[in-house]
């Protein structure tokens, strides 16, 4: 608008000029005109006509020119102007753009620092709780052998009480009746000794099976708890896009789901297991305590070390496509350290501390993506027997 009102403006003010020109001139001609003879006269009326038509050309050239220049002036205006305008709203457009990528920066970097936090927090509350209910197992598994061993030691004691009561009885009666005994009583009592001895060996039997009893039911509640655990695991994965891990997660979770289902479908006979008749023949050790076991027992050990193994070379191999540091602590399976467990013969304390001896060499294994402590054959990974009779340390009884 603004140009257009300009180009308006200077060509009024040249036409106006133009026609004031063509005033002022007319008058001195018509008196120049009157004092001259009329062919002088017109002679000098088509001269001054001439000139006065030529200096009207120049005037109207020099005005177009004028008019020209001020037209391209206010193009060349407009031009600019718009092009200032133009940079302006690129300029505030970048602004905009830069405000919103940096508030955006901003939000990300919370969202980071709080589910770094929560993921924290969810970790120490989980190393807590691993820590706490590895403590109450331990403390309740010494206890208990405790009150065994002073069981023991009762009902030996009172075996030992009654057959020396009955071996002075049967030493008084031959001493008064020498050669009187029959050869037959003498049978029956030794049989009688010998149902002793036997009597308190299935009073030990019932005992170790109440106890097995009681840890079992303990480790099914502890399977249900663990649920709600994996699964704010599960999502704190999710959120650090570790997807690799995640799935491994999922598949580690959805064995034990089924070995769970298959204890709770589960009809235990302890009168046909030979665990419960067999002597132990194994010692064992760690944290500075002894234990003993029999041979079934230590099979459930040396389980517990291969299932570890074979799940932390899974476990490492998911963090190293995951591109995340080494840190074999922070898998849920080395802190369930549950798989394979049933239950029976050993404490749940015992097997989660093998097992988490076999995930540690597995996920250095898997992460390293070399074999140090194992080896792979026929798409199964094994702990090398080496390493395992390192580990477990048993060492025969007698």
């Amino acid at each position: 608008m603004n140009v257009n009102t300009t180009l308006h403006r200077t060509v009024l003010a040249a036409v106006i000029g133009a026609t004031l020109a063509l005033g002022v001139g007319a008058p001195a001609m018509a008196r120049e005109h009157a004092g001259n003879t009329p062919g002088k006269q017109q002679q000098d009326e088509q001269t001054k006509a001439k000139q006065q038509q030529v200096k009207q050309q120049a005037r109207q050239r020099e005005a177009a020119q004028l008019a020209q220049e001020h037209k391209h002036q206010a193009q060349a205006d407009a031009a600019r102007e718009s092009r200032a305008d133009r940079d302006r709203q690129q300029a505030v457009a970048r602004v905009d753009q830069a405000h919103r990528h940096s508030q955006a920066q901003q939000q990300l970097a919370q969202q980071r620092a709080g589910q770094a936090r929560e993921q924290q927090a969810a970790q120490r509350q989980a190393r807590i709780s691993a820590q706490r209910e590895v403590m109450q197992h331990e403390t309740a598994r010494r206890q208990a052998m405790q009150r065994e061993a002073l069981d023991r030691a009762s009902d030996r004691r009172a075996a030992e009480q009654r057959v020396a009561q009955q071996r002075a009885a049967r030493s008084h009666d031959n001493g008064r009746h020498v050669g009187q005994v029959p050869p037959g009583r003498l049978q029956s009592q030794l049989a009688h000794e010998r149902n002793e001895q036997r009597r308190l060996s299935r009073i030990e039997q019932q005992r170790l099976i109440a106890q097995q009893q009681q840890q079992s039911l303990q480790y099914r509640r502890y399977l249900q708890a663990r649920q709600a655990q994996a699964q704010q695991r599960a999502y704190a994965l999710q959120q650090q896009h570790r997807l690799a891990q995640y799935r491994y997660q999922q598949l580690y979770f959805q064995r034990l789901s089924a070995q769970r289902a298959r204890l709770d479908a589960q009809r235990y006979n302890y009168a046909n297991d030979p665990y419960f008749y067999t002597p132990a023949s194994y010692r064992y050790g760690y944290a500075g305590n002894s234990y003993e076991t029999n041979r079934y027992g230590a099979d459930l050990l040396r389980q517990a070390v291969n299932y570890g193994y074979q799940e932390g070379v899974r476990a490492g191999r998911a963090d190293r496509q995951d591109r995340w540091n080494s840190d074999y602590r922070n898998s849920y399976a080395y802190q369930d350290a549950n798989y394979g467990y049933n239950g029976y013969y050993v404490s749940q304390a015992d097997y989660n501390y093998y097992f988490r001896q076999g995930f540690q060499r597995g996920y250095q294994d898997g992460y390293g993506q070399q074999y140090q402590y194992g080896r792979y054959n026929d798409g199964t990974n094994s702990i090398l027997q080496t390493v395992l009779a390192l580990i477990l340390n048993l060492q025969p009884l007698g």
